[in-house]
């Protein structure tokens, strides 16, 4: 039988009933709408006055800008300007360059041995036949006693010979002078060729004596190198040997010298010329500086050229000699040698002056109106900082520096006179040319270091663009320059529209 089953009371019907009794509101208060619509005329008269007032400051800031903008388009462009110099009577080229001793020489030892003694050491100042230092030598000493004995006894065969040849010679005389029947003709015959012969051996034992004494003259030519001497006049710059270091003879790369000397008086200075000045380079006066800071100037010329361009750096090997009686320049030493070019040009104007486009060369005249035209010149020289022009521009006329790609034919710019070495005759214009890093895959090309134009007023900005293909400097004589990016000063509201 199944248990009984237990009825939890609930109050489920109580619920039921209670909430079948309880009435629900369907009305609503009669201003509700008017207020709804209120509300939504307040939120969009919100949202159109906003609109406006951001549309009016747009139109208001647009204007603005475009006033800027048209104002600035309408201002001049600065820029600065010389006027074309005269070309002067010589111009100052400075190149770097190298001392170098009168004769240097790396003595090597000519016989084989053992240092015994060295007498002068680096700073020395030595003369010609000076003893350097002494070599030991026991080999050669042994082989030229030994040339010697052999020389000895040489001479004693040629004594014997000398018997043998004058007994020959007798015999041979009594069996000539012998009467017919008393000896046979084969007889006196045998006799005269052993007298031949013996006269044939006495000269073979000279000829070994003359040779043994030329060797025994060899060993003692040999045995002089044993001192070693100075050639000639100068100081001692390096030495390589101590006592007891063992020498051999020869100059080979395997073979360690035992001193170096130079000979410093008169001096021979060294430098390259690039290929634009190397036709100018015939007796011309030269100004050597030595990069010491003493201030010190050599004054002398041209002594000799190479006479031919080196091939990777395309420049002239020059010699200028100078005196150097007190000693104060060694080899080795950088100095800058200044020369006086002739003039090639009618004008010199700055290297910044000139424009590459893709007409050539060019330089942009500013005339009496403030107008800028494009003129076509001709390079008669170029000198790194300072041009000189065959054509094109006279001397006065005024030229913009440093001309962009913004300024066109007949632009109306706002000249500045700046001064330059070049628009000023009375000032010598130098150019200065910096070695080239050591890099034996590349060409040496001569780096070229101009001057900077006039600073730009405080309230100009500096506006750099990058250099075009048109950009690459190349003078008359084929010389190309790095290309060089142009540096234009720009006002605030140019750089804008820019």
């Amino acid at each position: 039988m199944k248990p009984e089953e237990t009825v939890r009371p609930t109050d489920y019907g109580t619920d039921i009933a209670t909430h079948d009794e309880t009435g629900v509101a369907t009305s609503f208060h009669p201003d509700t709408g008017r207020r709804m619509k209120k509300m939504a005329v307040i939120v969009g008269a919100v949202l159109v006055a906003g609109f406006i007032g951001v549309r009016v400051d747009r139109f208001f800031k647009d204007r603005a800008v475009s006033g800027a903008t048209e104002q600035s388009a309408a201002a001049h462009i600065p820029v600065d300007v010389i006027e074309a110099a005269p070309v002067a009577a010589a111009q100052r080229f400075t190149l770097p360059g190298q001392t170098s001793a009168w004769h240097a020489s790396t003595i090597y030892a000519r016989v084989n041995g053992f240092v015994g003694k060295w007498y002068s050491d680096i700073g020395d100042n030595v003369h010609k036949g000076q003893v350097l230092a002494l070599i030991e030598t026991p080999d050669l000493d042994a082989q030229l006693a030994a040339a010697r004995a052999q020389l000895n006894a040489a001479r004693a065969q040629v004594e014997s010979r000398k018997a043998e040849a004058e007994f020959a010679r007798t015999t041979y005389d009594r069996w000539r002078d012998s009467p017919k029947g008393v000896v046979s003709e084969q007889e006196r015959a045998q006799k005269h060729a052993d007298y031949d012969s013996a006269v044939a051996h006495l000269e073979s034992a000279k000829a070994d004596v003359a040779l043994d004494q030329a060797r025994v003259e060899q060993y003692l030519a040999m045995s002089q190198f044993k001192q070693v001497t100075a050639p000639f006049d100068g100081v001692i710059t390096e030495r390589h040997i101590d006592i007891g270091n063992l020498v051999t003879a020869g100059s080979t790369s395997a073979t360690t010298p035992l001193y170096v000397l130079t000979q410093n008086n008169p001096m021979r200075v060294f430098v390259d010329v690039p290929q634009s000045a190397a036709a100018d380079m015939t007796d011309l006066p030269a100004e050597v500086r030595p990069v010491n800071g003493t201030g010190e100037v050599y004054t002398a010329k041209v002594t000799r050229t190479s006479e031919a361009l080196e091939q990777r750096s395309r420049t002239l090997r020059v010699e200028v000699d100078l005196d150097n009686a007190q000693q104060k320049l060694v080899p080795g030493m950088y100095v800058t040698v200044g020369f006086g070019l002739p003039p090639k040009g009618a004008v010199q104007i700055p290297a910044a002056a000139l424009t590459f486009r893709a007409g050539g060369a060019q330089v942009a005249r500013v005339d009496k109106n403030d107008r800028v035209t494009f003129q076509h010149v001709t390079i008669a020289r170029d000198d790194g900082n300072v041009v000189e022009l065959g054509s094109g521009v006279s001397p006065g006329d005024r030229l913009a520096l440093n001309v962009s790609s913004q300024v066109m034919e007949g632009d109306q710019v706002q000249p500045k006179l700046v001064d330059t070495p070049a628009s000023n005759p009375a000032a010598p214009s130098a150019q200065t040319v910096v070695p080239p890093a050591s890099n034996p895959a590349a060409p040496s090309v001569p780096t070229v270091v101009r001057p900077a134009s006039a600073a730009a007023p405080p309230s100009a900005q500096t506006v750099v663009r990058p250099a075009s293909a048109a950009s690459l400097s190349v003078s008359a004589a084929g010389d190309s320059l790095a290309p060089v990016a142009p540096v234009v000063p720009r006002s605030a509201a140019a750089v804008r529209q820019w």
